[in-house]
């Protein structure tokens, strides 16, 4: 019997995949918003539908590996940004108030308002 190459990764005592060691950098900032995603739900005031956009934009750049759109990429992108936009604001309308604010403001609020700071308070 002969053995055949594999591609497949490591795998540990317990028979799951093994990672390599990952490299965690700080948040990385894109035209100046932040690429991480933060909460909108509890705004004071309530989320703008640009920051649900943006935050839609984010989610559909990070689930599709697109960060800047091409010909071919461009209309299924934009169909994406706009459902997201529409289920998350669909979503906000539906829950019911938080009881405390969110801890850190959106980037475009934190950009608006000229805080460097990532909390709300």
């Amino acid at each position: 019997m002969t053995s055949v190459p594999t591609t497949e990764p490591p795998r540990n005592d317990h028979g799951s995949i093994t990672d390599p060691p990952r490299t965690y950098a700080l948040a990385v900032t894109l035209d100046g918003v932040c690429r991480n995603i933060t909460t909108l739900r509890g705004l004071e005031p309530e989320a703008t539908a640009e920051e649900i956009e943006a935050a839609a934009r984010q989610y559909v750049r990070k689930v599709s590996g697109v960060q800047s759109t091409s010909a071919q990429t461009e209309e299924a992108f934009e169909l994406a940004v706009r459902r997201v936009a529409e289920a998350t604001t669909d979503l906000l309308v539906s829950l019911p108030p938080r009881r405390q604010p969110p801890p850190k403001l959106p980037p475009l609020r934190r950009l608006r308002d000229g805080k460097r700071s990532t909390t709300a308070a």
